[in-house]
């Protein structure tokens, strides 16, 4: 399904499947497709983060994952990935294990990984490979 992204900025992001199919402003991306479902939410919506240290501490790798996806992080960084545990974990989660961080950017037929964050820079939403992986309450 067709699921269009934004914030109270003003930005929106389509997502279709693990992909983005646009990006600009919500009337933009509106007139674009007209039929998609919108989900509007409250801070920045900009691209996913990458988590640049040691993953949270947690009692499994599972939940480990979990905590970089709750941190608004989509890739965290092949060092920190120390166990086939963790790397299975992160692969089941499509959480992206890099060699080099980079800047993320949304574009289109990218890959949708989508953050929102609050104006303390807290995590509201995530969005990996165009699943929506976590929000907070």
């Amino acid at each position: 399904m067709l699921t269009i992204h934004t914030a109270d900025e003003g930005d929106a992001v389509a997502v279709e499947g693990a992909r983005i199919a646009g990006v600009g402003t919500l009337a933009e991306v509106r007139a674009r497709f007209p039929d998609a479902r919108v989900r509007t939410w409250p801070g920045v919506l900009g691209p996913a983060r990458i988590h640049e240290g040691p993953l949270p501490d947690a009692p499994s790798p599972r939940e480990r994952i979990h905590g970089v996806l709750k941190s608004g992080a989509t890739a965290v960084l092949e060092r920190y990935v120390d166990s086939p545990e963790l790397r299975a974990a992160a692969g089941r989660n499509d959480v992206r294990v890099l060699s080099a961080t980079h800047t993320p950017v949304l574009q289109e037929q990218g890959r949708a990984d989508l953050a929102v964050l609050d104006e303390t820079g807290a995590c509201i939403a995530t969005v990996c490979a165009g699943r929506l992986v976590h929000r907070r309450r």
